[in-house]
This record gives structure tokens, sequence and C-alpha cells, in this order.
């Protein structure tokens, strides 16, 4: 994908933009001895060093942390719209911007199956985590949230905001909710909402959403679904049986975040938030005497908990979602595909290599490893070694800290088994990552061979 076409389409458009409001008078209120060009040139220049200083997160040898580029398209949209500067927290401030961002959350809804729900953009997955819990608080207060312990740690820290009692559920070797310990928390009648995660951000594990809402009509509690990170995977066909059993089910949740700027190719921030009754917009109904006066429609500033937004966010995305819909086997899926199947091929090279020890198949496109070694100090002492070395050859991954259960029984005979190893993490998520799989394992394969010396080879 090159990213300079984003300069490209921005300066064709742009004078289209300029000229449909060339009717409004010359605003010459700044004298032209103020003129700050030049030193707004020398501030550029020195920004322009300064932001050097960063890892290359729009290249495919950067496969650590999940940082995706925007899309070219995305980039163009949002600069465009800048020029405006909307506010999408109500009409009077992000008129077009508003409609927009109304059309792109209703393909996003579509794509979980939902035609009727209440959704809007926020800044991010937190922001939107926060409002759903937010929601569920409201409508079993003093009632218990539990997530599992591979859950982002938000949602205790959201809880506690909230003023909501929260309970983190043990998690299975794949790092998915455990039923038993989930059942066994049920009974004591005390849990009103249960948050299951589709796609971790430690490891990309998917919990059994099917099974979780079998339990629900049981026990009777409302499901969110955190599918910020993993959401978009609704949409391909390459997913393991029990993850694309999980999303098959996703539209039976009651509420659902996803994050466009995780796998929709949008800048940072772009959350979105949806729920499945339209009706729990009563708890966001507010009065305010000075934003809404210019018309009668459902402004989105009243179904939010955030008041300014950005309505270049949800140009971006109204831009990318007409190029890439969001559909089926679509551009856009095909992308989310290759990454996952970039994702097994480096599995499968690392489960092949007597050097590394793996967890389980990813079940969509993050990986875990560790470098074999008799303790946890040693292994995870070549982890960080690995990640140096790595580096060095401009090949940039991430480190994580995990159970040791995760790499299953005997890898560490002697550690104690709620012990925790440093080990590799690798996200896959650009769809240029399936091309550049041999690139990245000749890397990564020299820098554990630089690790470990020629003695252990």
């Amino acid at each position: 994908m090159k990213q300079d076409q984003a300069l490209e389409l921005l300066s064709e458009a742009l004078p289209k933009l300029q000229q449909a409001f060339a009717h409004l008078p010359s605003d010459e209120t700044l004298p032209a001895d103020q003129d700050l060009t030049d030193a707004m040139r020398a501030v550029l220049a020195q920004l322009t060093e300064r932001l050097a200083d960063n890892y290359p997160y729009f290249h495919p040898l950067y496969a650590g942390q999940m940082l995706k580029p925007p899309h070219p398209i995305a980039r163009a949209a949002y600069a465009l719209a800048m020029w405006i500067n909307p506010n999408n927290h109500a009409l009077d401030g992000g008129r077009a911007s508003s409609r927009l961002e109304v059309e792109a959350v209703r393909e996003i809804a579509a794509m979980f199956g939902w035609t009727e729900y209440l959704g809007h953009l926020t800044s991010g997955g937190t922001f939107a985590n926060l409002e759903a819990l937010w929601i569920a608080g409201g409508l079993a207060p003093r009632k218990k949230i539990v997530a599992s312990e591979n859950a982002h740690y938000t949602h205790s820290r959201i809880s506690a905001v909230l003023g909501l009692p929260f309970e983190s559920i043990a998690t299975d070797a794949r790092g998915r909710m455990d039923l038993s310990a989930l059942e066994a928390a049920l009974q004591s009648g005390e849990i009103g909402t249960v948050v299951v995660t589709l796609g971790t951000t430690s490891a990309g594990a998917v919990d059994p959403l099917d099974q979780i809402l079998t339990l629900r009509q049981e026990y009777g509690f409302r499901i969110h679904v955190d599918a910020a990170y993993g959401g978009y995977f609704k949409l391909v066909s390459n997913l393991a049986k029990d993850a694309a059993q999980a999303f098959a089910h996703i539209h039976e949740a009651d509420s659902i975040v996803v994050d466009p700027h995780k796998h929709g190719l949008q800048p940072y921030g772009c959350g979105c938030i949806l729920f499945r009754d339209p009706s729990v917009g009563r708890f966001y109904k507010h009065d305010s005497p000075y934003t809404y006066f210019t018309s009668n429609d459902l402004h989105l500033g009243e179904i939010s908990l955030e008041c300014s937004r950005a309505g270049a966010a949800a140009t971006a995305l109204w831009a990318t979602q007409k190029l890439l819909p969001l559909v089926p086997d679509g551009q856009f899926a095909n992308g989310l595909a290759c990454g996952r199947n970039a994702a097994l091929s480096v599995y499968n090279k690392l489960r092949q290599d007597t050097r590394l020890l793996t967890g389980s198949e990813p079940e969509l496109d993050i990986l875990l490893w560790v470098v074999k070694a008799c303790t946890l100090e040693e292994s995870s002492r070549l982890a960080t070694a690995v990640f140096d070395l790595a580096a060095e050859q401009d090949l940039h991954l991430a480190l994580a800290q995990v159970p040791v259960t995760f790499f299953g029984p005997g890898a560490w005979p002697e550690a104690p088994s709620d012990g925790k190893v440093t080990c590799l993490r690798s996200v896959l998520m650009k769809p240029e990552h399936l091309n550049w799989v041999d690139a990245i394992w000749e890397k990564l394969s020299h820098a554990v061979s630089k690790a470990i010396g020629p003695a252990n080879q």
C-alpha cells in the first residue's frame, strides 16, 4: 500500500473543497507583516526530526504491537475534513460529518447482523467499553461485572470508576475464559454482565461466546462483547472452528465494541459502541440549552457520553468503507485473511524450530513464543535478547508476560504453576505481512542464533 497516495489524493480534493466556500468575503484580518509561513516552516522542520524518532509502524518489518497504518483514503479524507474541523457533538458543529458517522456506524452494525441498534463512534475502545459498562450498571445496579483474566485491563479499571464490583474469571490453556470457572461464579447470582472478549490484546484469544450464550439462558445476565481488536474478523472465512463459531453468534450479544483504528484502517482515535436495544438511549438523555437549536433531529451528542468528537474521524471511516465495503470475502476482508495466513505461516515455522516453543495455534493474527531454556529466568532473558537482536535488523517485535501454562505442562518442570514468563509476541495484522513471511523468519532465526550462541544450536 503506497502511503504517499494520500498526499496525491488530498492535493486533488482540497481545491474543490475550498471552492465550495469561495463565495465568502476574503479574510484580511492578518496583516502581511505578520505572515508566519517561514516560522511555521522552521517549526515543521524541527517536528520532522522529532517524529523520525519512532518505530516504522507502517512497514511490514514492524510486527510488534497492534499498529496498523491508515489506508491512504482514510489519511486523505481525515486531512480534508480537518480543513473544516467539524465537531460531531451536534449537527451545529458537524452537519455533514454527523450524517457520515450515522451511515458509517450503520454499516458496522450491519456487519454484525444488526439493523435495529443504538450506536456511535468514540475516541477509542476504552471509552466505548466505558459506555457499555455504564449502561450495564444502569440496567443491573450493583451487580458484578466479570471478564476473563486475559481481558483488557481497562474493564476492571472502568468498573472501579463506575463504582461497580468486578471479578476476573480464570482462563484455559489457550487464554480463553474458562467455562467451568464462569459457571461457578454465576451460581452466586451476583453477576449482572459478562464481558466476552473476541480477540484478547495479549494473544488474540477468542472467548467461547456460543457456549456463554447457553449459560445466559440458565443464569440470566447481560453479555458485552469486547471485540475492539477482533471484531472485523466476523467477515473472514479462514478462522478455525471454535473462533468461527464464536463470531457467528456475535449478533446475540447485548452490546459490542469494535475499534476501526485497529483493524479498520483508520487513524487514531476511532472506536465504536453498539447496543442491540435502542431504548438504552434513555440513559443518555440530557438537556443542553446551547448545543441543540438548529434541528429537531437526533444529535449524536445525545447518545454519547463524550461531547466534542472529531468529525474528521467519521469522515475518514465513511470514505474507507465506501472504497472497501464491509462484506464477507471482499477486498477488506481478504486483507484480514492475509494477516491470519501470515500468522499461521510464521507459527508453523516457529513450531518446527527445535530452539523455540509455541503455545496453541493462533486464533486470529497474534503469535506468542519463547526460546527454549531450562528455567523461566533464562527463557525470559533470551526473549529480551532476541527482541534487541531482531531490532538491529529492523525487525521489530514485542515482549509480553504470560502464564507458563500457555506453553503447556512440562515446559519448565520446576516453575510454579502460577509463574509467568517473558515471551516474544508478534502481531501480523498488515495484509502485506503475508508477502514478508520469509524475510521476517530469516531475520528472526538469525536473531535466535545469535542470542543462544553456536554451542546451543
